[in-house]
């Protein structure tokens, strides 16, 4: 049982910021919580890239580079895009 934890630990890691995502979300910080789900997603990635096979756990979809590929573009795109909206005066 432990193993089986300590392999998946990058994806709990992960799935706590989505999490602090999602709170920011319902309280209504959706910008922010936006660009936490961003972080979340370029964390993956660097775990992804840096982690052996045996580590990374449920994080390995397919080949290194295109998990890696994957996640860091989609990661960048979804912070750039919470970054780059106008407020209009609000949080």
């Amino acid at each position: 049982m432990g193993e089986r934890i300590r392999k998946n630990l990058p994806l709990l890691v992960v799935l706590l910021v989505i999490l602090a995502a999602l709170a920011l979300v319902l309280a209504d910080r959706w910008r922010r919580g936006a660009f936490v789900l961003g972080v979340a997603t370029i964390l993956a990635a660097g775990f992804r890239l840096c982690l052996p096979e045996n580590r990374v756990g449920l994080l390995q979809v397919r080949s290194r580079g295109f998990d890696v590929a994957a996640l860091a573009l989609m990661g960048g795109a979804i912070v750039f895009l919470s970054a780059s909206i106008d407020p209009l005066g609000t949080d």
